[in-house]
């Protein structure tokens, strides 16, 4: 991969999907990376069947963090909590088009994890089936 960003990266930074908060959500995760001080928070709202309804995000960070925090919201829409937390760093760097060497190991599908904990663990009632 060159070191140029490539033009899906490009739109989900200028554009990206799925911004702001979800006042009465299911689940919140953060994740940090110390080195670049890139920061993602995420929240997810389930429907009655357990799946990904909604999804929304707030990131401090660079181009590459946005847009993979943009990318995730998409990959995970729809799913069930299972099949979000299979969704790597690599699947979103694919979804991408690939990353800049240095942006390789943007945090993004490890915010699902807390995310998903808070649900496993929490006294909402579970999911209708």
């Amino acid at each position: 991969m060159s070191e140029a960003y490539t033009d899906k990266v490009m739109d989900h930074f200028m554009n990206p999907r799925n911004v702001g908060e979800i006042a009465e959500a299911d689940g919140v995760g953060q994740v940090g990376n110390p080195v670049c001080g890139d920061v993602m928070r995420i929240y997810i709202k389930l429907d009655e069947s357990g799946r990904i309804a909604d999804v929304k995000f707030k990131t401090f960070g660079c181009g590459a963090a946005i847009a993979t925090s943009s990318m995730i919201t998409e990959l995970v829409k729809g799913k069930t909590l299972e099949d979000a937390l299979a969704i790597s760093n690599r699947t979103v760097a694919d979804a991408l088009g690939g990353l800049r060497r240095a942006d390789a190991a943007r945090p993004t599908g490890d915010a699902l994890s807390p995310v998903c904990a808070l649900w496993a663990t929490s006294a909402r009632p579970a999911p209708r089936s």
